[in-house]
């Protein structure tokens, strides 16, 4: 663990537009997707080279199902308050979640596969969808409906 938090503050000092909390939620992000039947399974578009037999052996996410996990996670985690706490962290598009993705995969922390390109992050959804299906009442904190 101490090697990823030093790769994630080099990724940082390489690109220091998000703060290590949003690299950290991206992280939690992947793990959400991993354990969350919501997202359904994952694919694996591969052809069969070396490359490709290798990461179909792992479990992988395409840029818009990562970016799927990441709105269902901001969602779980800050309710209403998604896009307010993402906006903090200068998040305020899905092309940002690539960006991070691929600073942590330049400096080791996440793989890619030969198929990932940083433009599957672009345009995936508007950051209306974190305001989307709440409730306020006022005897009560918002709810999902």
């Amino acid at each position: 663990m101490p090697e990823e938090n030093f790769l994630l503050h080099e990724a940082i000092a390489q690109d220091s537009r998000y703060p290590i909390d949003a690299y950290q939620f991206v992280r939690e992000a992947v793990s959400y997707a991993d354990d969350n039947e919501e997202l359904g399974e994952f694919t694996y578009d591969l052809s069969v080279t070396e490359d490709a037999r290798v990461a179909a052996q792992e479990r992988h996410l395409t840029g818009q199902q990562l970016c799927e996990a990441i709105r269902l996670y901001a969602i779980n985690q800050f309710g209403y308050m998604a896009r307010i706490v993402l906006k903090n962290w200068g998040i305020m598009e899905t092309s940002a979640f690539g960006d991070i993705v691929y600073n942590m995969i330049d400096v080791g922390i996440m793989k890619k596969s030969p198929l990932d390109h940083r433009n599957h992050f672009d345009n995936v959804y508007t950051f209306d969808v974190f305001d989307e299906g709440f409730e306020i009442c006022h005897t009560a904190a918002a709810k999902r409906v």
